[in-house]
């Protein structure tokens, strides 16, 4: 069985889906699991067709709860297999963090540990009111290091980064939201429908504009001071048919179609 799915909707193949597919373990993720999303992250990240990126888990039932603690004695039992192990995974969370296109997180259930490093990363995350969050690792005697803490503390603060991955308490949708690590608690039957509209107001955006303010939003956060040219990419948009296209269908009071030129 194939672990890691990537949809096109057919009446909206702008929007992808990418499902981390092994639902009877809950969609722990493996070694290769992270290689495979990984790869296929860079590939949609490099398809112009893209719009928008819905990262999800199959079965209902959990988005994710980590990894596979049985793959620890195999892949992870030594630091020369935990770099080889970090290496993948990093490269992975990396993929998701550089996708030039929209990513959002669809979480029923269980979002923990490796689950919540992918989500953060995630441009918004949309969950049920039965969702479950935390970083319980310090039961594990692992650490998150330094490129997976990065996303949890841009979305939590460092404060509550720290709360999480000392008390290794697992908290509700409710407190998840309280602490801004996710975008929207909806009616836990409600998820797939929300996340999904969402995900098609994202695709029918100019999608330049959308590749644009996630650049710049890493340049703002690289704490690096901006070029002039960084400066004067801000009004690249107004060369671009899009730009055309957008400004006259608001006058005619039309729905704009993009073409990402």
């Amino acid at each position: 069985m194939k672990e890691i799915l990537v949809h096109r909707a057919e009446d909206n193949p702008a929007i992808a889906t990418v499902v981390l597919n092994r639902p009877d373990k809950l969609n722990a993720l493996t070694k290769p699991m992270w290689q495979q999303l990984g790869n296929t992250m860079r590939e949609l990240s490099a398809d112009d067709s893209v719009r928008c990126v819905v990262i999800r888990g199959a079965g209902g039932k959990a988005f994710a709860p980590g990894n596979d603690i049985s793959e620890f004695e195999t892949e992870r039992s030594n630091s020369a297999q935990g770099r080889d192990y970090g290496a993948i995974l990093h490269g992975s969370l990396g993929a998701i963090a550089d996708c030039r296109h929209p990513t959002l997180a669809l979480i029923e259930g269980i979002c923990v540990g490796g689950g919540l490093e992918i989500a953060a990363l995630c441009d918004m995350r949309i969950c049920g009111e039965s969702s479950r969050f935390g970083v319980p690792i310090n039961k594990l005697g692992l650490v998150m290091a330094h490129a997976e803490l990065a996303a949890l503390v841009q979305l939590a603060g460092r404060a509550t980064a720290l709360e999480m991955l000392l008390e290794g308490r697992v908290f509700g949708a409710a407190e998840a939201l309280q602490k801004r690590l996710v975008n929207r608690v909806v009616a836990d039957a409600d998820v797939e429908r929300e996340a999904y509209a969402a995900a098609a107001r994202i695709a029918a955006g100019a999608p330049l504009v959308a590749r644009w303010h996630k650049q710049f939003l890493r340049e703002i956060e690289s704490g690096v001071p901006l070029t002039q040219s960084q400066r004067e990419e801000g009004f690249a948009c107004y060369d671009t048919e899009d730009f055309r296209i957008g400004y006259q269908a608001f006058l005619a009071k039309q729905t704009p179609e993009f073409v990402g030129r």
